[in-house]
């Protein structure tokens, strides 16, 4: 099993573990609960002091074909991208059964209550013990979350907000759940309830999901730049 010594650190100080597969990352954090963090070219490209430490104090994983790149040149021979919108569905399979408390936050009312209802569905008998939209919109709604999280004590946490916000919102529930192992999921509550459509299989496995989305999502096109930025910067040996 890999450990912490393991990591590859990009020339950015980003430390990112060198999982060959999901099965190798699902084992190690089963073991070790803890925050998995998906990485890739946008988050390392634009990282700062802050998210920097969110990574480096948990488990960076690659999630995007930029990243897996980035360490491959920095020596890791067997790594590869280990999609996040399928990890947490197998996460939810290997625990399921055993009794696992499940607790979910984010995206819209409408999402997260389609996302309970057919995970429900897949799952006969799933331990849910709560869950609730992404729009924590003042610091009490923010408290009576942390609280009710303290209270319940689940065991695996998904929070689908978007990169940095729900790493910093697992963060505070790491606090009053230290036990739990916790996972930031982006938008795969929108694609596992089919409001968003994934990357056909072509585009997925030329490690071209990216590409895809930001050629066919209108919101993500501004953000070709950064991709643009993140390979200048890989292919000249600063990252």
């Amino acid at each position: 099993m890999l450990t912490k010594e393991d990591r590859i650190t990009l020339k950015n100080g980003i430390k990112i573990f060198p999982f060959r597969d999901e099965e190798e990352l699902l084992e190690y954090v089963v073991a070790q609960p803890s925050m998995l963090v998906s990485t890739n070219a946008e988050i390392i490209q634009l990282a700062t002091p802050e998210t920097k430490k969110i990574i480096n104090d948990n488990v960076g994983y690659c999630d995007g074909e930029g990243a897996v790149r980035a360490l491959k040149r920095h020596g890791a021979k067997h790594v590869n991208r280990i999609p996040g919108c399928e990890l947490w569905l197998n996460l939810v399979r290997r625990k399921w059964k055993s009794g696992t408390s499940f607790y979910l936050v984010g995206t819209t009312q409408e999402i997260i209550e389609d996302t309970v209802k057919k995970l429900k569905e897949d799952f006969p008998g799933i331990n849910i013990v709560n869950y609730r939209n992404g729009f924590l919109k003042s610091d009490e709604e923010r408290q009576a979350l942390l609280a009710d999280v303290a209270e319940k004590q689940p065991e695996v946490v998904f929070v689908a907000m978007g990169f940095p916000k729900q790493e910093l919102l697992m963060a505070e529930m790491q606090k009053v759940n230290p036990r739990a192992i916790y996972l930031g999921l982006g938008g795969s509550f929108n694609v596992y309830t089919g409001h968003t459509a994934r990357a056909p299989q072509w585009w997925q496995d030329h490690g071209l999901e990216f590409a895809y989305r930001l050629i066919f999502e209108k919101s993500r096109r501004g953000r070709y730049i950064n991709y643009l930025r993140y390979f200048i910067s890989l292919y000249t040996g600063k990252i």
